[in-house]
Parts: C-alpha cells; sequence; structure tokens
C-alpha cells in the first residue's frame, strides 16, 4: 500500500526545498532564492526511526495573489495538503512572523490534519527570540531548525514520525511482495479499462475524453496464485505545449512520471489505430531512464483489420520504432472486449521475475568469456580493451560491474554487443540492462 504522506508547505523562499533535499539525500528540487522557483510537486522516501513514509516539497503559498502562476502553485500545494497524511508548516526565523504566515496558518487550521510548526533559519542562538512570536499562530510549539546547517532535522523528523497514522499490515510487510505496475501512456489509449479489466471491478472512471484520469489511482490486488499487484492506473501524458496553461493536466504529468519512478513494471500503452506517436517514444524513454521494466501493450487491436501475418507486421514495426527498447515483449489485446487481457499479469510476473533475476559471478563469467571469444574486445590507438571479470552489483535492474583496463576504450557497440549476449545467455526480456565500468590498473595493461 502507499506509504504516509508528509507535505511541506509555507510562503514562499523560507527553506522547503533546501530541507527536502536534506532528506532526499540529492538535489532534486531546485533551489534559488527567487520566490516561487518551486512550482509543481516533487516526491521523495524517507525513513526515520523504522518508519518510512514519502515527503512531498511544494510551490510556496500565497493566499492572497490573484497571479495566475501563483493561483496554480497554491492549487498543487492545496492538492497536496488534501492528501497528506502530516503537514510541516515552514516559516523564516529570519524575517520573523509575517501576514502571509497567519494567512496560511488560519487556512492550516481547516484541514484538520496533524500540523508542524517549523521555523527554519535559526542558525545562531541571536535568533531564538524571533522563534517565541510564532505561538501566536495558535499551532503549537514551533520548532526551530536550520535546513542548510542540518541543525535540529531529527527532532522534527522524529516529530513527524508521532504524527504519523499507525502502521497497517500491508506497510509491514517486504514492499518486493507487492510487484508495483504502472499503466502509462497518451490520453485515450484505454489505461483505465485496462485496469479495470484486471481488477476485474470498475475500479476507475472510463469516458473516451482525454484527460478524464487525473490523478494517479493505486490499487492492491490479488491474483488467484497469491501475487500480490499494486496497480496504478495515470493520467495520460499530453504533449508539453498541450499542457501549459492547465494547471490539474500538467499536475497529471508529473504523477504520472512519479508513477513510473515507482513502479516495477510499466505498461505501456499504444493505440493499435495509430502506432508509436512522438509523445509514445517519449514516455518510453522516461521509463528506461528510470530503469524500469516494460512491456508494450497495444491496445484496441479488435478495430484492426487483420489478416495472418497483421500482428507480426506491426510487432516488428513497434519494436523499430521503439528500437532502444527491442527487449520489451509486446502484447495485443482489447481492454473493451477483454480480448486477450488474461495475458498481462503472466507477462508482468515474468517481466518482474526477469528484473529481479540474480546471476551467479561464475555463471557470468562464463558468458562473459564466451562473448568474448566470439567477438574480440576492439583496440584503439594501439591498446586493446579487457576485461577482467565481471560481478553483478544489484537487480531491478540488473546492473553489472566490468573491470576492465581502460574505460576509454570500451566503445558503445561493444557495450551493446555484452548486452546482447547476455541477453542471450540469461533472457532478461523486458527489463532494461546496466553496466557500471571500473577500471583494475595491473602490470602490463
Amino acid at each position: 500500500m502507499a506509504k504516509p504522506l508528509v507535505a511541506i508547505v509555507g510562503r514562499p523562499n523560507v527553506g522547503k526545498s533546501t530541507f527536502f533535499n536534506k532528506m532526499a539525500g540529492r538535489r532534486i528540487s531546485i533551489v534559488e532564492d527567487i520566490p516561487g522557483v518551486t512550482r509543481d510537486r516533487v516526491y521523495c522516501d524517507v525513513e526515520w526511526m523504522g518508519r518510512r513514509f514519502s515527503m512531498v516539497d511544494t510551490g510556496g503559498l500565497d493566499m492572497r495573489s490573484e497571479d495566475v502562476l501563483l493561483s496554480q502553485m497554491r492549487r498543487q500545494a492545496e492538492i497536496a495538503m488534501d492528501t497528506a497524511d502530516v503537514i510541516c508548516f515552514f516559516c523564516d526565523g529570519r524575517t520573523g512572523m509575517t501576514p502571509d504566515d497567519a494567512d496560511i496558518a488560519n487556512y492550516l487550521r481547516k484541514t484538520h490534519k496533524p500540523l508542524i510548526l517549523v521555523v527554519n533559519k535559526m542558525d545562531h542562538a541571536g535568533l531564538n527570540d524571533q522563534l517565541y512570536e510564532y505561538y501566536n499562530l495558535g499551532l503549537g510549539d514551533p520548532m526551530a531548525i536550520s535546513a542548510t546547517n542540518m541543525l535540529g532535522l531529527g527532532d522534527l523528523l522524529e516529530a513527524i514520525v508521532k504524527q504519523l497514522p499507525p502502521p497497517d499490515e500491508d506497510e509491514q510487510e517486504e514492499e518486493e511482495h507487492v510487484i508495483q505496475l504502472a499503466l502509462v501512456g497518451r490520453p485515450n489509449v484505454g489505461k483505465s479499462s485496462l485496469a479495470n479489466k484486471l481488477l476485474r471491478q470498475e475500479r476507475t472512471m472510463v469516458s473516451d475524453i482525454p484527460g478524464t484520469t487525473r490523478d494517479a489511482i493505486d490499487t492492491l490486488f490479488v491474483d488467484d496464485d497469491g501475487t500480490k499487484f499494486n496497480i496504478i492506473d495515470t493520467a495520460g501524458m499530453r504533449k508539453k505545449k498541450a499542457v501549459e496553461d492547465e494547471s490539474l493536466e500538467r499536475y497529471s504529468v508529473l504523477r504520472s512520471i512519479a508513477a513510473i519512478d515507482r513502479c516495477d513494471v510499466a505498461l505501456l500503452l499504444i493505440d493499435a489505430q495509430v502506432g508509436v506517436t512522438e509523445q509514445d517514444t517519449k514516455v518510453a524513454g522516461l521509463i528506461l531512464n528510470a530503469g524500469k521494466a516494460v512491456i508494450v501493450v497495444v491496445n484496441k487491436w479488435d478495430a484492426i483489420e487483420k489478416d495472418t501475418n497483421t500482428m507480426e507486421t506491426m510487432r516488428k514495426k513497434i519494436l523499430s520504432d521503439l528500437k532502444f527498447m527491442s527487449y520489451a515483449p509486446v502484447l495485443f489485446l482489447s481492454a473493451l472486449t477483454g480480448q486477450r487481457t488474461n495475458q498481462v499479469l503472466g507477462a508482468v510476473k515474468e517481466a518482474y521475475a526477469q528484473y529481479s533475476k540474480r546471476i551467479a559471478t561464475g555463471v557470468l563469467n562464463e558468458a562473459l568469456a564466451d562473448a568474448q571469444i566470439s567477438l574480440q574486445p576492439p583496440m584503439s590507438g594501439g591498446r586493446r580493451l579487457k576485461i577482467y571479470y565481471a560481478t553483478q552489483q544489484s537487480v531491478c535492474p540488473p546492473t553489472f560491474v566490468l573491470f576492465i583496463n581502460h574505460e576509454e576504450l570500451m566503445h558503445f557497440a561493444y557495450q551493446r554487443y555484452l548486452e546482447n549476449s547476455f541477453r542471450k545467455s540469461f533472457g532478461f526480456e523486458g527489463t532494461p540492462i546496466r553496466f557500471i565500468l571500473r577500471e583494475k590498473q595491473q602490470n602490463n595493461n
């Protein structure tokens, strides 16, 4: 099931994104001393005191402005607060309390959500007097922190954990037992219809109007064999030009990208009547860059006139159009009639098995040796690439470390050859493979 959600809110430029980036451990949100830099919400996962939860950074709240951009930012922050289990209200200890802080506090009281009042930028003892005026907001004891200097962050995280809802049985289970399955693609390709077929119920709204699904909808589902899935039905991803003036549409695209980021297997739905479009290619690129397993689902197959070669011809055309994803299995089905939809979950289980497959080091190096015998590593500048050995570093996706003499000697074409050789030896259908190159210095290399 979904982790508890903590929303970080406050007026612009109070240090929300700085705190968020410290929690994420990397620079996710853009941090600048310009109000309104963070316009959309950004998510990361946090673990503290044995509890896992998601954190969402939001754009600055301006409760009075009628500016279109600020209104959109306010709307997205409001959505974050509506879905949050705990809200952290950030204020600026350097500037002191402002009328905007009071406006936000009045709004937050109406949410009836657990609130933590955070006074940021409390970098030295001389600012302590600033803390007391925040009691006037009537939100309880303010917590002093400095996100930049990492002061008080542990106390704040402990306070957050105390406010989280108690863990349920699903949250306590090992996450790998639940296959995270995201349905992604352009609007109106049948994602919600397919989700309903897989779930065997009318879980999501289905309409011929593009954009009916505004959010990413999570549904836990247990197959007949006991396999657990979390099925994520997402809003369609439109071209960027089509969403520039629609804040909710932009939000839908962001949630779709977030769904790809947290899934194990992505079902990329293609309209059989249209074929692969530029937008389909971009979505496929997002799946590849995120390192997720993928199945290409050609929907609306019932609407296509066929002969004996139609399916194979279209399969080759799709994989040609998505040539960077030639390892993806392709399913042809109709979510409307149910034709072949019973094959989807079996294909997902197999894709996940490949995605999480681990190869023993000895067997891996036998395959590597065979590959080098079949095609010798390339030479450049009088030096030949030497690959000493390989080991699998991780799964999801399968990631291999190659110990070599000189990284610059590894041509892209030879790395692609090794990938294809590994696929012939071990399968890996439906999952990307990643290589990490490490130079292993030896004498006379």
